[in-house]
């Protein structure tokens, strides 16, 4: 479980590929407070520490499946990835439940400077069955995008905008972030159990 409030935008020193799996080696600041088997969340992705290396980095498995339905797929050495360790049940919620169970990708039609902030746009393939089952926006609802928690405006069946501070912009890697990239999605929770519960 998650808050979607990233600790930090790491490095991707390597990335192996086999038997279908990708094996992304990660360096960050609190690599040596990690241990085998823990869990943390790659641009909103939940991936479980398999390695710990002396070089202050560490190293995590995304299956097929993954792949499939995120971004971690296309990152390369030298990309930056958000991470976030899981929450904590002793304190504040300060972003929404985040599950890092991510539900599709979409892409970065356009970004729009606004006094300091930027607006992102991202567009997204709609599935009619899965849009009744709470994958899609609402307006001033919770997504994640890329692990980071966030407000939706602009709500649209296939698309969305939100509003990013020069704070998550400098400590995310949404600075990183151009008009066709591709970002993974997580729909918020509540949403999908709500969909669920109406169709009881």
């Amino acid at each position: 479980m998650f808050s979607g409030i990233v600790e930090e935008a790491a490095l991707v020193t390597g990335v192996t590929r086999r038997d279908g799996n990708v094996d992304l080696r990660v360096k960050c600041s609190f690599a040596n407070e990690l241990r085998i088997d823990q869990s943390v969340a790659h641009n909103g992705v939940c991936l479980t520490v398999v390695a710990l290396h002396d070089d202050g980095s560490y190293t995590v498995t995304a299956i097929q499946e993954t792949l499939e339905r995120s971004n971690l797929g296309d990152l390369r050495e030298g990309d930056e990835v958000n991470l976030e360790r899981s929450m904590l049940m002793n304190g504040r919620l300060d972003g929404h439940i985040v599950q890092g169970h991510v539900d599709t990708t979409a892409r970065c039609e356009e970004i729009e400077d606004v006094e300091g902030s930027r607006y992102y746009k991202f567009v997204y393939d709609v599935d009619p069955a899965m849009a009744r089952q709470g994958y899609v926006t609402v307006e001033k609802g919770s997504v994640t995008v890329n692990g980071v928690s966030l407000t939706v405006c602009d709500s649209e069946l296939s698309s969305f905008r939100v509003a990013i501070i020069p704070y998550t912009f400098e400590h995310t890697n949404f600075k990183g972030i151009r008009p066709g990239d591709r970002v993974n999605i997580e729909f918020d929770i509540i949403g999908k159990y709500l969909a669920r519960i109406s169709q009881i």
